[in-house]
């Protein structure tokens, strides 16, 4: 059995170097004009590794710089990966609570 997972490629690099942008420092004043004020450390992991989260503004000012969609700077692509097939149970388990009942215990004199 098959799911199908999705991926995505970040590629602002690519749209920064089409653009002739080549450093981030060509980079953050264009989104400080757009209201973006981020440091120069969270603007290189912007361009540097694939964001697993970013917040809409930030995404519509990296778009709206270098003037490119949100289709150019993500690369979408659905992948068929397949199911791990189920661990077959090792020895079954059984609930103590559930089967073995404690019998009352009598107290007896020795006289």
């Amino acid at each position: 059995m098959t799911r199908q997972t999705i991926t995505y490629f970040w590629r602002l690099r690519e749209i920064m170097a089409a653009c002739g942008l080549h450093n981030i420092s060509d980079l953050i004043p264009l989104l400080t004009e757009r209201g973006i004020t981020l440091s120069a450390s969270q603007i290189y992991r912007l361009v540097g590794s694939r964001p697993d989260r970013i917040s809409l503004t930030v995404l519509g000012a990296l778009t709206d710089a270098p003037e490119c969609t949100v289709e150019d700077l993500c690369a979408f692509r659905v992948e068929a990966t397949a199911v791990p097939k189920a661990i077959k149970a090792g020895p079954t388990v059984i609930d103590l609570n559930a089967t073995i009942r404690p019998k009352r215990a009598r107290v007896r004199r020795t006289d």
